[in-house]
């Protein structure tokens, strides 16, 4: 009766290791096709003509490349932990408004490096009005939401560990509604820091997501050949 029961606990341990190795295998797979279908979108963009940034901005949320003209507002947001080329940072962003359009969009201005004491560097805001292309993107990956999103700095300048959207438009004033999409300047505009319209600049490529999810499905099925084995062993000795 004892053995009956171990051989039921030590089969129900497997089949939720199996299980539990299986989900996370098949969201690795998610996440590979997800963000190769963001790199296919990407590129079918760039090789299109720009539309309007104040209609993309009424319309559907998608990817695709805009431009137009519009005004910033002197208001900005530093989002932490940004990689490029290996070092750690902040990206800028400024809400701005495109002549014609009802929705503010945050610019992405580029990249600055974060120094090693943590101390947020100074970053003077874009003003004025201006002409801008770009590619019109989903925001930043969020991660797992823990803790307050963004802390002030300074007059008009917020340090945020995510894009909260509705508390942006809250703590910057920003006078109407904002996009849940960002415009991922293009290059070359001489406006703001170092940028590129790379799609997953902090964040993994395909490749990695197929290669994790290669190992889950391993050790799942690593955890059944172990599971038979012990089986075959103990009606062996029986």
């Amino acid at each position: 009766m004892m053995r009956q029961h171990t051989r039921l606990v030590g089969w129900s341990l497997a089949m939720l290791a199996i299980a539990l190795f299986c989900t996370l295998g098949t969201w690795q797979l998610q996440r590979k096709l997800g963000k190769e279908a963001l790199l296919a979108q990407a590129g079918s963009a760039m090789a299109s003509a720009p539309v309007g940034l104040a209609a993309a901005l009424d319309g559907p949320p998608r990817l695709q490349r805009v431009q137009g003209h519009g005004r910033f507002l002197a208001a900005q947001v530093l989002l932490d932990n940004q990689l490029r080329e290996g070092r750690a940072g902040i990206r800028v962003y400024q809400p701005f408004l495109a002549e014609g359009g009802n929705h503010w969009v945050l610019v992405d201005l580029g990249w600055l490096p974060m120094p090693a004491d943590r101390r947020v560097p100074a970053v003077a805001p874009v003003s004025g009005e201006h002409e801008l292309s770009g590619l019109l993107a989903p925001a930043p990956a969020a991660g797992v939401a823990m803790g307050e999103s963004m802390q002030a700095t300074g007059a008009d300048t917020w340090l945020a560990v995510r894009l909260d959207f509705p508390r942006i438009a809250r703590e910057l004033q920003v006078p109407g509604p904002m996009s849940g999409q960002v415009l991922r300047l293009d290059p070359d505009i001489a406006l703001g820091h170092a940028r590129d319209l790379a799609m997953l600049p902090n964040t993994l490529p395909p490749a990695r997501h197929l290669g994790y999810a290669v190992q889950w499905f391993g050790l799942a099925i690593a955890v059944l050949v172990i599971a038979v084995l012990l089986e075959w062993r103990q009606r062996r000795r029986r």
